[in-house]
């Protein structure tokens, strides 16, 4: 029989109903899996116990005829998102020891559905990041190799744990969030299928904040068709998050296999960057043709406020992030250093809490939010933001969907980007999507010279996921699937 933890969710949710295996069995074989893994980091705590008894809850549903759409299926968690009574610390020493004494409404909406948690995922601190070398636990390693050589990479970030621990086949997927490209780049890193939905698709209750106005949690899977299996379940409306969106939620998985003939594809002629390497741009070409041979027609457009879009991230994500790591001032929760009053308590307790890109971010924040500087950068940044989404409406008139790469190269290795703006670099593709509230998804497209994943990325009108599975399906039968072949 297949190995247990190579099933995609579809093919698990299939094996578990027709009884050739339990979910326990599957939990045991998923734990067994992440024990001989650990040498990627993926994992920062791991909750056999927890996972085991929700299997063995799920057999009595299944048991019952009463199986919900992810029953049985074992989850990693990314440490952003609130797990009651279980570590979530945002992957940062400040919130040291945090134990929430609720749930997140995503989680919460996952465990209604009878889904399993195996752990809590290591992420960029704060999801502050674009190679998970932030986190305070360490870096996450990419479970792909370049061919002919042992040398490790990194998974992309914030999400890094998430994309690694679904590429190793140590989690059926994962829950991630993306903030300006936290789903996307990694999961084009690994090989694997990521979708930052629609702002406000689903709810960010419980979700550790960085920026607010941006972030979005999102899956990341295997394949298209377990994203939007995914997506299904954690998308909801929530009275507890004002942000989040009464639409309804579509049976994204009845749109996979959906022909795209007709579907008008949109090239966007300001994302030819400079410097980018020929084998992205190829790559570019190559998904536009398969998509043309499907039947769709090809439309190149103009963005053409694209080129402000990450200058203007960077002013708005860290001024939100400013505001919102305020409230860990070592008082009421977290990591407390002793000083000779308040206010010296509160700075030993953050200079010791916060690592340096975290820091870097609260200071940038702090600055263009302050006196005599917030017209000049946050308001002007908003202006810009503003422009990048009308640019996206005016594109709506012409075309359904538009094609981008993900990211400008493939993975890199752990220390090999050490300035600052070259590692910002990394969100050029993704960042437009978070400043226009849009949904995106990257799909696996090929394999760079080095044998190293490349993903390609689609980007959608608001509230139209279903558009881009389809369309993402498209691409990924023409493509095949990839695979790292384990090493560890």
């Amino acid at each position: 029989m297949t190995s247990l933890t190579s099933l995609t969710i579809a093919a698990a949710r299939d094996g578990l109903k027709a009884k050739q295996f339990s979910a326990l069995e599957l939990t045991d074989a998923y734990l067994a899996a992440m024990d001989k893994a650990r040498v990627l980091n993926a994992y920062i705590v791991e909750t056999p116990d927890k996972a085991r008894g929700m299997a063995e809850a799920s057999d009595e549903r299944l048991a019952k005829g009463e199986a919900g759409p992810l029953e049985g299926i074992p989850l990693g968690i990314k440490d952003l998102f609130a797990t009651e009574g279980i570590h979530t610390q945002a992957c940062s020493h400040v919130l040291d020891g945090f134990k929430p004494n609720y749930e997140s409404t995503v989680t919460s909406n996952l465990w209604r559905d009878g889904a399993v948690m195996l752990g809590k995922l290591n992420m960029d601190e704060f999801a502050m990041g674009s190679s998970n070398e932030t986190s305070y636990y360490g870096n996450v390693i990419n479970p792909w190799r370049r061919n002919n050589s042992n040398a490790a990479l990194v998974p992309g970030g914030s999400s890094g744990g998430s994309a690694s621990a679904v590429a190793a086949h140590i989690c059926a997927a994962a829950t991630a969030t993306d903030t300006g490209g936290s789903i996307r780049q990694p999961a084009a890193f690994t090989g694997t299928v990521g979708i930052k939905p629609t702002y406000g698709r689903c709810s960010r209750w419980g979700v550790v904040a960085f920026a607010s106005s941006l972030d979005q949690a999102g899956p990341i899977a295997r394949d298209v068709r377990d994203a939007a299996i995914m997506l299904k379940s954690m998308a909801s409306v929530d009275p507890k998050d004002t942000t989040s969106v009464d639409v309804p939620v579509p049976d994204y998985e009845a749109a996979i296999g959906r022909p795209i003939k007709g579907l008008r594809v949109g090239i966007p002629k300001e994302y030819r960057v400079d410097g980018m390497p020929a084998e992205i741009d190829a790559l570019w070409a190559k998904g536009a043709q398969w998509l043309k041979e499907q039947g769709a027609e090809i439309v190149e457009i103009s963005l053409p406020h694209t080129k402000f879009a990450l200058p203007a991230y960077y002013i708005v994500a860290p001024a939100e992030a400013s505001s919102n790591l305020a409230r860990y001032d070592g008082v009421r929760y977290g990591l407390r250093v002793p000083g000779e009053d308040i206010v010296d308590m509160y700075e030993k307790s953050r200079a010791a809490g916060f690592g340096r890109e975290v820091q870097r971010r609260i200071l940038i924040g702090t600055y263009v939010l302050s006196a005599g500087y917030y017209d000049a950068y946050y308001v002007r940044a908003q202006k810009v933001r503003t422009l990048i989404k009308r640019d996206f409406d005016a594109a709506w008139n012409k075309v359904d969907v538009v094609l981008t790469p993900a990211t400008p190269s493939p993975a890199f290795a752990p220390g090999e980007i050490t300035d600052p703006v070259q590692m910002y670099l990394n969100d050029i593709f993704t960042v437009t999507v978070n400043m226009a509230g849009l949904p995106g998804i990257a799909v696996p497209a090929g394999l760079s010279a080095d044998g190293l994943p490349m993903g390609l990325q689609l980007i959608g009108k608001p509230f139209d996921e279903e558009t881009l599975f389809q369309t993402a399906a498209a691409i990924e039968q023409a493509a095949g699937g990839y695979t790292a072949k384990p090493w560890w």
